[in-house]
């Protein structure tokens, strides 16, 4: 790509983050197609809204990425920003914790990408959401931290694997992102430690973006506070 107007998928883009990055993309002159399992008044009109109720199912996501890509006329870049957090004790969870966090952080992204670069030209670009407590689990964290660390190794093996076609392939990795839920379910914690959706949604653009051409497999902390 050389800068000009890009064709982006952005997958949970009726999550506060997902409205954010696809706001802001949209503001830069891009086009961009959401997905997510409803559509979101709050997006701007603009964005090309599609449904998929489970992008883990490899048959959902390719229905939803063929709409996308239809809607945008091609794909020039994926933003997957479907995910799932659960804090519990390893000695309090089961298989099912593990399997549910493996298929909704891992399994959506392995299926969303593998739909969608059929689609993606040389040059293009794919970014995932991993987290920074990957950097160490702390009690509760295993079974997210286990789920998101295996994100961060599919685009380390995916950034090697892609170089042939130019595809660049990036991580971020936020810590506490300043939502409303999480003021809901945090309600003594300091919000001015937190990164704002905007903040992080600038990063995100500038990955996608032809300036960032020399980034490729990284996963880069997105944890400042006051964005």
């Amino acid at each position: 790509m050389t800068g000009q107007t890009k064709r982006i998928i952005v997958t949970g883009s009726a999550g506060v983050l997902g409205n954010a990055v696809a706001r802001g993309l949209v503001e830069a002159g891009h086009a961009v197609a959401g997905i997510d399992r409803v559509t979101d008044e709050r997006l701007p009109a603009a964005v090309h809204q599609c449904i998929a109720d489970d992008l883990a199912d490899p048959t959902l996501a390719a229905r939803a990425v063929e709409e996308a890509r239809s809607k945008l006329g091609g794909v020039d870049g994926l933003v997957h920003l479907v995910g799932g957090f659960e804090w519990v004790p390893v000695q309090d969870s089961s298989l099912a914790t593990w399997r549910s966090l493996f298929s909704i952080n891992v399994e959506t992204a392995f299926s969303t990408i593998m739909s969608t670069l059929p689609n993606l030209g040389d040059g293009a670009s794919i970014l995932c959401v991993s987290a920074a407590a990957t950097a160490s689990a702390g009690a509760g964290m295993g079974p997210y931290t286990a789920a998101k660390s295996g994100v961060s190794r599919l685009v380390e093996a995916l950034s090697a694997e892609l170089k042939p076609r130019k595809i660049r392939i990036n991580a971020i990795m936020p810590s506490i992102i300043d939502t409303p839920r999480n003021r809901a379910d945090m309600p003594d914690a300091d919000p001015s430690d937190w990164t704002s959706p905007a903040a992080i949604a600038d990063v995100v653009a500038f990955l996608l973006s032809d300036q960032a051409r020399a980034i490729n497999g990284a996963s880069i902390p997105v944890t400042n506070s006051g964005g």
